[in-house]
């Protein structure tokens, strides 16, 4: 009898130090990129962007405009819930890990079988103590539960919930910078076209000027009409680009309603910022953490290693404590008696020995999810650094060619000078200052969309720098 019980001691801890699922080895993790240490640029060097960058431009209607894409755009919406439904995923996992106590009540009518085990509480027989066949069972109590935990799985469990949260989080300002840029790009989109769309109505009226001339010239027959045919050519070429420039005005302002959720746009016609772009000092290490696409990445990262965590630990037992306190009785009248009372504690543990290896893919899989999230990580960075350092040279061509423009037109201006002084002094007729005005405005034209393309290129600079983000 002593070595029964002896054995019947010993075979749950020998179950539990050697009876567990066999395991094997994962696939080895992957290392994290680290970002180039500095991109070689003659861009000035200055602190990172602020988080509301978008305020240096002094311009109220743009002001305007991203605070209602921030606040009412379905992006924002979806992103800020996607962070209410993480949160809520991670509570839940912490209570899980957490105790619980719980009350519950019945109450049973039932006939007793005079065939079956129960035959004798069939019976109506006070002096036995049945009083069958009829029966109001009724039971009311508390049972408390507690997974011990004892391997760090469920913790595990609350640390990948956690990472996602602040994944989520970092995922919302990365939507927050993105629709900001976006806003802004447009906007200032249509401010070139509605400046490009007012130096076009000029040279149509200087083109207006020349053919007037020039029929004027006909009707006293002092030339022919064919010479005024390139004129009024040209006139209609500028009519079409007019046409171009308004319809592309009316796409960013549909497009800017989308973004910002409005029924309707109205602009103000503003002029193009004076824009010095400029790079931070160092971009190493602190792109890291200045690009919320990439804590994005890493927490997703630190999420993935808490889930094979938590796959490990699922190899070991689970063990738990569960205990109860409940009044049953086979009569309601019995029920609050303390002899109804009944009670009692358990301790027990679950052991994986044989499960077709379920386990052993699960780790497989939290380790190759893991491996992925570094592999998206390295990426983001390569992709970061790489997107900075092609805005950076962007803006640099852009800003040489501006500096060329400006040469370009005031020497077009110059000539214009010239062609009014000799217009006062009556040497040539009005159509030839016309003609002179012409090629000035062209060019006037050109350096618009150059520097349209400058705002832009800082623009995207200021994204691929994080646009102010800093972790918190």
């Amino acid at each position: 009898m002593k070595r029964s019980a002896s054995l019947l001691v010993c075979l749950p801890l020998s179950c539990l130090l050697v009876a567990c699922a066999p395991g094997h080895d994962t696939a080895p993790s992957l290392s994290r990129q680290a970002p180039a240490t500095r991109i070689d640029t003659t861009l000035v060097t200055r602190q990172w962007p602020k988080n509301s960058w978008w305020k240096d431009f002094h311009d109220p209607q743009l002001d305007r405009l991203i605070d209602k894409a921030l606040a009412d755009s379905p992006d924002m919406a979806i992103a800020r819930q996607r962070i209410v439904l993480a949160q809520a995923q991670a509570k839940m996992a912490e209570a899980a890990d957490g105790p619980h106590l719980d009350f519950s009540g019945d109450v049973e009518r039932q006939k007793m079988s005079a065939e079956g085990v129960m035959g004798p509480f069939a019976l109506d027989d006070p002096d036995a103590g049945t009083t069958g066949p009829w029966y109001t069972n009724a039971t009311f109590g508390l049972t408390a539960g507690w997974d011990l935990d004892l391997w760090g799985k469920n913790r595990a469990l609350v640390q990948s919930r956690v990472g996602r949260v602040n994944a989520q989080k970092a995922e919302m300002e990365q939507a927050r910078q993105l629709l900001a840029t976006g806003v802004a790009r447009l906007y200032w989109q249509w401010q070139t076209e509605s400046a490009i769309s007012n130096l076009l109505t000029k040279v149509k009226q200087e083109q207006l000027n020349i053919i007037g001339a020039d029929r004027a010239l006909y009707q006293h027959g002092i030339t022919s009409s064919v010479e005024g045919v390139e004129t009024d050519i040209n006139a209609s070429k500028t009519e079409q680009q007019i046409a171009g420039v308004q319809g592309r005005m009316k796409e960013i302002e549909v497009r800017l309603q989308a973004l910002t959720n409005s029924p309707s746009i109205t602009l103000t016609p503003h002029a193009l910022p004076k824009v010095e772009a400029s790079l931070p000092p160092t971009l190493g290490y602190e792109l890291l953490a200045r690009r919320p696409d990439l804590q994005e990445a890493r927490w997703y990262i630190e999420s993935s290693l808490s889930e094979v965590d938590a796959a490990k630990a699922a190899f070991y037992p689970d063990v738990n404590l569960m205990g109860f306190l409940q009044q049953d009785a086979l009569h309601l009248s019995d029920l609050f008696r303390s002899s109804a009372q009944q009670m009692g504690v358990t301790a027990g543990f679950s052991l994986p020995i044989f499960d077709s290896g379920r386990l052993n893919a699960n780790l497989d899989i939290a380790q190759a999810q893991s491996n992925l999230s570094v592999a998206n990580y390295n990426k983001a960075v390569v992709d970061a650094v790489n997107e900075v350092a092609h805005s950076a040279s962007q803006v640099e061509t852009l800003m040489q060619k501006n500096q060329h423009q400006q040469q370009v037109e005031s020497d077009a201006e110059r000539v214009v000078q010239l062609a009014q002084a000799r217009f006062n002094a009556g040497i040539i007729a009005g159509s030839r200052l016309s003609e002179a005005k012409i090629p000035s405005l062209e060019e006037q034209i050109a350096g618009l969309t150059l520097k349209g393309q400058y705002v832009d290129a800082t623009l995207q600079l200021t994204s691929a720098l994080g646009g102010g983000y800093h972790q918190g």
